[in-house]
């Protein structure tokens, strides 16, 4: 590698913690060459987004400071650079996108004009130029009528998009370094394909230098030409990928590899005994027949032009008891309208949702009754989804009280068992949500969802927030409980490689429908509609030779509609 364009050198940051100073990263050096893709991996709580913070010197609290080393970009030292040497770089050298586009922008500013405004702070263009600048600047990060979508808002557009302006407003300064904080952990595995080739190209043509945050080393494998990894504020290993990949030395870098979902072997063959074996009922558990779930809205006074909206249309699905099914799908496709229908949660349109025999149609309140007492969920969010004021044990205590599953003499020890249950010791009863990492609130979602003795568990992307080695614990746990009690489970994600490493069937869902169902193994060896095969190319792989998959999702919405208008299912293109 050539002179590099910015070099690190021991840098340390400390936070003041009462009468002294504890370190938060730890004399971390490292390179970014000239036109190269760095990726900076580590679980949350590494030092990845604080060392990134630092260099642009934007640290989080007053209380942090740089104690010791440099920043060098281009020949100067930034540690010691003025603040006002320092707002040209910030934008000007350095430029960032975050996580979440939708904190990030200003949501009263159309999309062109956040673009605009930094071209005519950093490049001095006047509001004409500076405008024809930011449309081709959309026009560049994959907007298909930037003249129009210039004027939008970011409300009106999807993640995706909202992430491509994010991109859009890093690029308006023309930054030599583009430093890319977890870009594309919120978004679904087609459209973060999408973004992450759209970085490749930005490199290419622009000749950026960028740094890519990630806890998925399958991003990184893909996308970065050299990768380093941060553990406890500290730099443990970098290399280049390949030799990193095949040959790691640090054992923390061997675990994440581990860890990944696209690593051998194929689920199927490596699922318990349990979760295969003949199901002990010839009666489904679950039974949804025609289900259709419509929304209305958008309409003006008195309701007049209101519009009605299908997020679930004509499913029909049958789980029996001790079933794993993953239900997959990109955000929108109705997975989570499905499963608040199944729960009652939703109103039905039409159709019939049937749990153990009671109908949601025709006996709603005994259905109910049924599905509160015997059917459970567990959310997405860790930290959302849990009482801030409640400690773990008085949440247990509360439902376990309310559902009369435990007597007041019993509840004590059963909160014990619970936790025992999820793999949390059992001090954690008197701790709140705030005090625990997210893997540990999940854990104890688990437990509350398990406190009702639950026949059935509806997971809703429950894995999706968290790094990839919580996330393969979670795995772990819920094929350990749905092995050991029989559980059925239904498993929502929108990340096939998870599904692969966990269920025995897989439902796609496509707008509103199913446009594919089966075995995990015969669905991922032969996909048979063109949506699940671009789900499938679009999965991350460790592989570093595999080229990045969401090619194919780049015309998914034109292949697809002609399916629909057709009828006919699509063949999939080889894999």
């Amino acid at each position: 590698m050539s002179a590099p364009q910015l070099s690190v050198r021991d840098l340390s940051v400390a936070v003041e913690d009462g009468p002294g100073q504890r370190l938060l990263l730890d004399r971390v050096s490292l390179d970014l060459g000239t036109g190269e893709i760095l990726g900076l991996v580590g679980e949350s709580g590494s030092g990845k987004s604080l060392f990134c913070r630092a260099l642009m010197r934007l640290l989080p609290s007053t209380k942090l400071s740089i104690i010791h080393g440099s920043i060098l970009l281009e020949g100067r030292d930034l540690v010691t650079a003025d603040e006002t040497e320092m707002l040209k770089v910030r934008g000007g050298s350095i430029g960032m996108i975050f996580q979440n586009p939708t904190s990030h922008l200003d949501p009263v500013m159309s999309v062109g004009d956040q673009i605009a405004e930094g071209i005519r702070y950093h490049q001095g263009l006047n509001r004409r130029d500076a405008r024809a600048a930011a449309v081709e600047i959309l026009a560049q990060v994959g907007f298909p009528n930037p003249d129009r979508q210039y004027d939008g808002y970011p409300h009106e557009f999807s993640g995706g998009m909202r992430q491509r302006a994010m991109i859009g407003v890093a690029l308006s300064s023309n930054p030599k370094i583009l430093v890319a904080d977890e870009p594309t952990t919120a978004l679904d595995v087609t459209i973060q394909a999408q973004i992450l080739r759209l970085l490749m190209d930005i490199r290419d043509k622009r000749g950026l230098s960028i740094i890519l945050i990630s806890h998925d080393l399958g991003v990184v494998a893909q996308t970065c030409d050299r990768i380093a990894v941060m553990r406890d504020g500290k730099l443990v290993e970098q290399g280049e990928k390949r030799a990193l990949l095949e040959a790691p030395t640090h054992p923390y870098t061997r675990s994440l590899i581990q860890s990944h979902p696209s690593m051998p072997g194929e689920a199927a063959s490596e699922l318990p005994d349990a979760a295969v074996a003949e199901p002990s009922s010839s009666r489904p558990l679950l039974e949804i027949d025609d289900l259709h779930v419509r929304f209305t809205g958008g309409g003006g006074l008195f309701g007049r032009g209101a519009q009605t909206v299908a997020a679930v249309k004509g499913v029909s699905l049958r789980v029996m008891p001790g079933e794993t099914v993953g239900i997959v799908g990109e955000s929108g496709s109705g997975k989570s309208t499905l499963a608040r229908a199944i729960l009652g949660l939703t109103p039905l349109s039409s159709g019939r949702v049937s749990f153990d025999g009671s109908d949601l149609t025709t006996d709603r309140a005994a259905a109910l009754a049924k599905l509160h007492g015997e059917a459970a969920m567990v959310f997405q969010d860790p930290y959302n989804a849990l009482n801030p004021r409640l400690t773990i044990g008085d949440m247990l205590s509360e439902v376990l009280r309310v559902q009369g599953k435990a007597s007041d003499t019993d509840i004590a020890t059963r909160v014990g068992e619970l936790l025992d249950l999820v793999g949390l010791e059992r001090e954690f009863a008197s701790r709140k949500p705030r005090s625990m990492s997210g893997g540990q609130c999940q854990r104890a979602g688990i437990a509350r969802a398990l406190a009702v003795d639950p026949r059935m568990i509806i997971a809703d992307e429950c894995v999706a927030a968290l790094d990839v080695t919580i996330q393969a614990q979670i795995i772990d746990l819920f094929r350990e409980l749905t092995a050991s009690m029989s559980l059925t489970l239904l498993f929502i994600a929108h990340d096939l490689a998870i599904v692969r490493n966990l269920c025995e069937r897989v439902v796609v869902m496509y707008r509103g429908e199913i446009v594919e169902e089966g075995l995990c193994a015969d669905v991922f060896a032969r996909p048979r509609h063109a949506y699940t095969a671009a789900l499938i190319q679009a999965i991350p792989d460790i592989d570093p030779d595999k080229p990045l998959g969401g090619g194919a999702a780049l015309e998914l919405d034109a292949v697809t509609q002609q399916g629909h208008s057709s009828g006919q299912p699509l063949t999939a293109v080889n894999q």
